[in-house]
């Protein structure tokens, strides 16, 4: 299986990093042994001393296909988590500033903790999903997708241009705002709604 990735998907998010809005989604994949799953730790990697909580929404394919147009997306995916992309934001403002792909700053092991899943029956409307991240209990980001650039929708019918799409694929669907640092002996909770999707401690 494969993890394909939203960058740049929520306006304050790109506000906060200096970034520009994209026009179109900002796409970049981490392999299988990025997952982290069952709530095991995470250990801080030695190579870097920035690394960064990302929390997001993460669709599941449901079903293989490719050239989706938007207005069948919703037949592509079943369920809807919560998930952690974890950015070592020194490489990768390391990689942009020299202008080279940062996959080492995204991409590296353990990098996509992922948690529960949820029907999408179970949600009254996907444009209006609460979701936040808790860290030591206290809230460190907060989204909604009425706030994303790029709806499930355009997602799936954009990167399904590109990437077949297959069974058990994961889509991180973008961050909102309040990135920021972990460390050793943190504890992060992630909740959709009221709902704990994602509970796990950095070592």
């Amino acid at each position: 299986m494969k993890i394909i990735c939203i960058g740049r998907n929520y306006a304050a998010h790109i506000e906060e990093l200096k970034n520009e809005k994209p026009g179109k989604p900002v796409v970049f994949l981490k392999p299988d042994t990025a997952l982290l799953k069952g709530g095991a730790p995470f250990f801080h990697p030695d190579f870097s001393e920035n690394i960064h909580h990302e929390v997001e929404l993460v669709l599941k394919v449901s079903k293989e296909g490719k050239y989706i147009q938007p207005q069948f997306a919703h037949r592509y995916f079943e369920e809807i988590g919560l998930g952690i992309d974890f950015t070592a934001r020194d490489l990768q403002d390391q990689c942009k500033a020299k202008g080279l792909p940062w996959e080492i700053a995204k991409a590296f092991n353990g990098s996509a903790p992922i948690g529960d899943f949820k029907p999408v029956s179970a949600f009254a409307d996907l444009k209006d999903i609460d979701f936040h991240l808790e860290i030591n209990g206290e809230l460190k980001q907060k989204g909604n997708t009425s706030l994303m650039l790029f709806d499930f929708a355009t997602i799936i019918a954009y990167v399904s241009q590109f990437f077949t799409l297959k069974k058990g694929d994961l889509i991180y669907t973008g961050t909102p705002a309040g990135v920021g640092p972990v460390k050793i002996g943190d504890h992060l909770t992630g909740f959709i709604g009221n709902e704990k999707m994602l509970d796990f401690e950095v070592r």
